[in-house]
Formats: C-alpha cells, structure tokens, sequence
C-alpha cells in the first residue's frame, strides 16, 4: 500500500511563511509528477504548483514568485515553501501524485489527506 502524507500546515500570521511536505511510503519504485492543489471553504479544488521527476515546474499565477515547490525523489518528498502569506490562500493544501509505481502495483491521480494552511492576523 501507498501513502502520501503531508505535513507543516498550521496558523501563520499574514506576511509569514509555510513550509509543507509531502512524503510517499511504500516500496516505491517511480513517482511522476507530483504536485500541490488546495481547496479554499466554498470553492473548488485549485492548481498551486507541480514538478516533474526531473524537477521541472510550473505554478498558478496567484502565486508565482511567493510559493516554490520542490523534491526528493530518493526520499520520495516533495515540498511546498509558502512565503509573503496573505489570508486568501487559507485553504486546506493538498498532495498529489500523477503516478506512482510500487510493489508491482500502479497508482494514478494519487491524493494525500490533506494539511490547513490558515492566514490571519
């Protein structure tokens, strides 16, 4: 079985910063993309950032030049550094992977359980 688990989510004053993590466990043999979506209260599930295996990355507008996402593929970790937080991006954060290969099994569009992340003052 595969897990993905995120942590470093919490309460932030407005102008702090985050640093969330996400680790897959498990024998895993090959993760893709992986990536971070959140979900603000009424609204729908939203791109924050992904970066590929080979650690290319892309990001939602709202919020390029504040987050920056990264990885460890031999610790099977990707990362999400959260600077210049604004209470808009209060949301429930989540992990994604787009496939993972483990134990001779395949995963596709893996999600951990998500972290909340809350900025207000």
């Amino acid at each position: 079985q595969v897990q993905l688990v995120e942590s470093g989510g919490g309460w932030v004053q407005p102008g702090g910063s985050l640093r969330l993590s996400c680790a897959a466990s498990g024998s895993i043999v090959r993760i893709n993309d992986m990536g971070w979506y959140r979900q603000a209260p009424g609204k729908q599930l939203e791109l924050v950032a992904t970066i590929t295996s080979g650690g290319s990355t892309n990001y939602a507008d709202s919020v390029k030049g504040r987050f920056t996402i990264s990885r460890d593929n031999a610790e099977n970790t990707v990362y999400l550094q959260l600077n210049s937080l604004k209470p808009e991006v209060t949301a429930v954060y989540y992990c994604n992977a787009d496939y993972i290969r483990y134990s001779g099994l395949d995963e596709y569009h893996y999600w951990g359980q998500g972290t909340q992340v809350t900025v207000s003052s």
